[in-house]
């Protein structure tokens, strides 16, 4: 579920004047889950804090990776069993007795659904409508005067059962998870009206009622779904998903006319005379749940994306298959044009012009491209000019996602090659090398293979290759495509400007570059000063 549509806050406090306290938080959000998980460290164990740390990370890093055939259920109840045992083990080890032992409070929503489990004393609260109720189970002595005393906990026993829930979630639910150091400080009714608010609130109304001297750690996550998921509709639908389609075939009333990928799944297709693009899913959609997911957030895109930097999209209401229909296009793709020879230099400036709007119109939404390459743009004519279109939504993913390699390695920055995030200047580095190899006919840095670990080398410069590069140009493509992100365009906005504004771009030389290339006239007039200086020094001492 997007960020837009789950609203989390989260905060902590540690006991007394301490710096750090034994609680321990995290939260995640992926494209398909979110997870949130509270670990209280149990302080009379010596290794209380190091578990509850231990605990969150290896949760949330499991459940993200958690293998695809398994459900949710299986999962949480998996990795809770093996943090637990690495606990117990670790203990007995380092201490021969149980230290490394810790509360735990966990959620995960997928979709409309709230998984949860915990272990110990630490609880997960749901907010509907105006009541608040306690999903979690207390694992506790229910003895007066010993409730503090657990009956369970991480690390504690060699095996651990934990108390495991499912429930459906609606718009304008809130939940709350929190380590004991919070509900012991304030009311059901002070949580109930807290949990509208955020997690912070929530904490330092219970800090006050001790002057900021709290006396135990206090922990708060509050999570408001203020959307569900709109891509579950897509998902929910049982549509047919076949394992061929061929020429000829009627589909809704779509008649295929030519296949436009090998693989058969995207086709040019015609209705009443009219010419339309209509893409499949994958048949492994069928029993798998990522490509399922991975397919429906597609049509989502395409189906919201109403701009002009796209192919126009729609999702028939009555289909029987699962597909949706683009406008069809009367073009050429991009990187057939440039097989055949280079684009010219305006047509090249209009192109990152193009590029670089579109990814504007993307961040403004949270989103970027993931896939920008010249086989995903369409160049056609409109009023006796070249235009171009975007028509892949299939890689648009939410910024800053972890999304390992996706995309197509020899438009991938360097930095997507060490597992880190898609940014702006990720994608500004795939703009430059598109407009590079729209220019020149080649790739910067050469055809990189998936999985491979490439060598990023200084590249030529396009003018090297296409004469017609004018230098303020050459110079915006090689800061776009910089490997030192500290040198490379932050913003799109940056580039963007220089395009517009070339009279006001500076000459960028690459790191390999000498400094004869970058300041002849300083080269010759040092050259001249120690000649001059050599020469004197000869005849001194000569």
């Amino acid at each position: 579920m997007s960020k837009k549509n789950l609203e989390i806050s989260a905060f902590n406090l540690a006991k007394g004047k301490e710096l750090k306290g034994d609680d321990y938080f995290a939260y995640k959000q992926l494209d398909d889950i979110t997870i949130a998980v509270v670990c209280d460290g149990v302080g009379s164990a010596r290794a209380g804090a190091k578990a509850a740390k231990r605990a969150v990370e290896f949760l949330v890093n499991s459940l993200k990776n958690r293998p695809v055939s398994w459900s949710m259920e299986k999962s949480i109840l998996h990795f809770i069993e093996n943090i637990n045992h690495i606990l117990y083990m670790e203990s007995m080890q380092e201490y021969e007795s149980v230290e490394y032992v810790t509360t735990l409070a966990m959620v995960v929503i997928e979709g409309d659904r709230l998984y949860g489990a915990n272990v110990g004393d630490s609880r997960i609260y749901l907010k509907r409508e105006q009541e608040l109720t306690q999903l979690s189970t207390d694992h506790s002595m229910s003895e007066e005067n010993m409730e503090h005393i657990l009956t369970a906990a991480l690390g504690l026993e060699e095996s651990v059962t934990p108390s495991y829930f499912e429930n459906n979630i609606s718009k304008g639910d809130k939940i709350l998870l929190c380590s004991d150091g919070l509900y012991n400080e304030l009311s059901a009714h002070e949580l109930s009206d807290g949990v509208d608010i955020n997690a912070s609130f929530l904490v330092r109304k219970a800090s006050k009622k001790h002057n900021d001297n709290l006396p135990d750690d206090t922990t708060a996550i509050v999570i408001k779904v203020n959307e569900l998921d709109p891509r579950l509709t897509f998902k929910q639908k049982n549509l047919i998903v076949k394992d061929s389609y061929n020429k000829g075939d009627i589909i809704d009333g779509y008649t295929l006319i030519k296949a436009l990928a090998e693989h058969k799944r995207v086709w040019k297709a015609s209705k009443r005379g009219q010419n339309y693009v209509i893409k499949f899913a994958p048949y492994d959609a069928i029993d798998d749940p990522k490509s399922l997911d991975l397919f429906v957030k597609e049509v989502w895109n395409a189906k919201r994306l109403k701009a002009g930097f796209f192919v126009k999209a729609v999702v028939p209401n009555n289909r029987t298959h699962r597909y949706y229909i683009m406008q069809y296009i009367n073009g050429t793709e991009l990187k057939k044009q440039i097989k055949k020879r280079p684009i010219s230099v305006d047509s090249g400036v209009e192109l990152a012009k193009f590029t670089l709007k579109m990814a504007q119109y993307l961040i403004r939404q949270d989103l970027v491209h993931g896939d920008i390459k010249p086989e995903n743009i369409m160049v056609y004519e409109r009023k006796d000019k070249e235009a171009f279109k975007f028509v892949d939504f299939g890689s648009i993913t939410e910024a800053y996602s972890d999304v390992s390699r996706a995309g197509t390695p020899s438009y991938l920055a360097p930095e997507r090659f060490e597992g880190l995030p898609i940014t702006e200047q990720s994608e500004i580095f795939a703009i430059g090398v598109t407009l590079y190899e729209a220019l020149t006919g080649k790739l910067p840095y050469g055809e990189i293979e998936p999985f491979q670990s490439p060598t990023f080398k200084t590249a030529k410069r396009p003018s090297a290759l296409n004469p017609k590069v004018p230098k303020w140009l050459d110079s915006i493509i090689m800061k776009a495509i910089e490997v030192d992100t500290k040198r490379r365009y932050t913003h799109y906005s940056n580039m963007l400007y220089e395009l517009n504004n070339p009279q006001k771009v500076e000459p960028y030389y690459a790191g390999e570059e000498n400094i004869l290339s970058k300041n002849p006239l300083t080269v010759c007039r040092v050259g001249l000063i120690l000649s001059l200086l050599a020469n004197f020094a000869f005849m001194i001492f000569g």
